[in-house]
């Protein structure tokens, strides 16, 4: 196999379950940095078309339903991605798109700056989202498939608060590069080449999932893998029983379309009013009274790191607490301050700015979720599968919102947006009481299992 920058660090030992039973090592945690740079573009690319648009909305005299389709079409791209590219990564493996994906971001990105009209833009934007969505089931489930079951929640969870990293670096960038003169948007919309192309490098040569390659009796390269991370004692048989073939159909059928119905719905209320409010949180800002034109990229950013905040101090209680308990509260305490905004829109803008602080703390505890759980429920056989077809299914409604979002800003104003979004969010939490199962401390063997 070739050489990685991720070599192991782990003493050799032996035994059953060594893999879940591993201590976090320098492995781990590189595996971990690597696969959150997807994450990262995403709340990247996402968040930097919003800033673009303050700039080359008016100089391309676009409407609402133009900033809203441009805004929306990377999220239908997600759905895409993540729909066909979980169904490739559990048939051909995690590692061969790992980098793939990546480097199409590059090409995309850098495309964007030399657009001519909105409808180049729409394209790009698609293909890009492509891209993005593809790498949601390849990352997660090589990490999940690697992580120590005692460090999982927090692994993945990492992901998310990366996302939000994304997000906040989009809007200083976009403060600082709008300042280049009317072409700035231009700039902008390409700078996520160069995180993505930094990540290129540093993803090659990242084992494959032994796992995957014991589910699809490729058990010499499993022993392979097996001896490379965790010494030379370690085999395939420290992982256990191998999951048996699984169509894709399996998903959507018995428990399995069960836990696929439960996944995508709580990961879609969730996310729905969160995108909207990324994509659009200058616009916002100011119709909150929060931020004036000059002042709402910085406050955006602020926005961001708030919601950073919120995901990283649910971080230590994902192993103390509970899966279940921790989405059920958390979800109920976000949708409290929306449906406040929603019927008080006129209050003062400090009162708002804490209200809107609370909400995007508490949706910290879902956000984490909408990783860990659908990597934990499937076996490895349509992990990346379900993982894919709950990012499709999410983005379809960030996709919505998003795109609705600027003309219910311009239709109702703030109020009825916000009553909306606390509509959305009552959905996720009944779900979650109906039907969220905990797997806490239990293995990916069995905690995927029937």
């Amino acid at each position: 196999m070739p050489s990685s920058p991720l070599a192991p660090e782990v003493a050799p030992r032996s035994g059953r379950d060594l893999l879940e039973d591993s201590k976090l090592s320098g492995f781990h945690r590189r595996l971990t940095v690597y696969s959150a740079g997807g994450p990262f573009l995403d709340g990247l690319i996402l968040s930097v078309i919003g800033v673009a648009l303050t700039q080359l909305g008016p100089r391309w005299g676009l409407g609402g339903a133009w900033e809203g389709l441009l805004a929306a079409a990377a999220l239908v791209g997600l759905l895409v991605g993540g729909t066909v590219f979980g169904w490739v990564t559990d048939r051909y493996g995690r590692h061969i798109m790992y980098t793939i994906d990546l480097a199409a971001i590059v090409v995309f990105s850098v495309a964007q700056a030399f657009v001519t009209g909105p409808e180049q833009l729409l394209v790009l934007r698609f293909l890009i989202g492509v891209a993005v969505g593809a790498d949601y089931p390849i990352a997660t489930s090589l990490l999940a498939e690697f992580s120590p079951r005692k460090h999982r929640g927090a692994m993945l969870g990492l992901l998310t608060v990366m996302w939000s990293v994304g997000s906040a670096a989009a809007y200083l960038a976009g403060d600082w590069m709008l300042g280049f003169g009317e072409e700035g948007w231009r700039w902008l919309l390409a700078c996520p080449a160069i995180p993505a192309a930094i990540l290129v490098l540093l993803r090659f040569g990242t084992p494959e999932s032994p796992r995957w390659l014991l589910s699809k009796g490729r058990r010499d390269e499993a022993d392979a893998v097996m001896k490379k991370v965790f010494g030379p004692s370690a085999t395939a048989e420290d992982l256990g029983t191998p999951t048996q073939p699984a169509k894709f159909s399996a998903v959507f059928r018995g428990e399995y379309g069960r836990r696929t119905f439960f996944v995508s719905v709580f990961w879609a209320c969730s996310i729905m009013p969160i995108y909207a409010i990324y994509a659009f949180a200058p616009q916002l800002l100011t119709a909150l009274g929060l931020a004036g034109e000059d002042s709402s990229n910085l406050g955006s950013a602020a926005i961001a790191l708030v919601f950073m905040v919120g995901c990283v101090a649910f971080l230590p209680v994902l192993g103390k607490f509970g899966r279940r308990p921790l989405l059920i509260a958390s979800f109920a305490t976000a949708t409290v301050p929306l449906l406040l905004l929603g019927l008080l829109p006129g209050l003062p803008p400090v009162a708002s700015g804490l209200i809107f602080a609370v909400y995007a703390i508490a949706i910290g505890g879902p956000t984490l979720l909408q990783w860990i759980y659908p990597n934990e429920l499937f076996p490895t056989e349509i992990r990346a599968t379900a993982v894919g077809v709950g990012t499709g299914f999410s983005r379809i409604a960030a996709a919505v919102g998003t795109f609705l979002t600027p003309i219910a800003l311009d239709s109702w104003g703030i109020g009825p947006t916000m009553l909306l979004a606390s509509a959305v969010s009552v959905v996720g939490v009944a779900v979650s009481v109906a039907m969220a199962p905990e797997t806490l401390g239990r293995s990916l063997e069995s905690c995927s299992a029937t």
